[in-house]
């Protein structure tokens, strides 16, 4: 009996260890606005602790916060924690999640990579589209 038990113990922790890998989660954040920035990391940290692997791209005004010399508006403390969009973004990357910016952000403010901040990476369109289609992949929008 103890045998069974200890057999159906491992077989629901691995099948619920599988499904949490299986949880993929891509959040596109190119709204301009703080708040919807930081609301989009903290939903995106909350889907990570949760066990999701969590992957961010971010395009125009939402590529602002990936930059080394990001706006003001990135890097404020927001209420009620704190906490701002561009910090809350290097927690994620801190958690093991995946940041980039979208292909053409760079080249569109003429600028390198080398003005994002460090572990930013640079999102190319065939990989991109391939885990947003991945399944049991949910894409958010922000």
């Amino acid at each position: 009996m103890k045998k069974i038990l200890l057999a159906a113990t491992i077989v629901v922790g691995l099948a619920s260890a599988a499904g949490a890998e299986e949880k993929r989660l891509v959040t596109v954040v190119t709204s301009p606005e703080p708040q919807t920035q930081l609301m989009a990391m903290v939903l995106t940290m909350q889907a990570a602790q949760k066990g999701a692997q969590v992957r961010v791209l971010l395009c125009g005004s939402g590529g602002d916060i990936a930059l080394e010399q990001a706006p003001e508006s990135a890097t404020a403390p927001q209420p009620p924690r704190g906490m701002s969009p561009q910090g809350l973004m290097q927690s994620i990357m801190a958690a093991g999640g995946r940041v980039e910016v979208c292909a053409i952000y760079l080249p569109g403010r003429g600028i390198g990579a080398d003005m994002l901040i460090k572990g930013v990476g640079v999102a190319q369109p065939p990989e991109m589209a391939e885990a947003m289609l991945a399944e049991k992949t949910v894409v958010w929008s922000f």
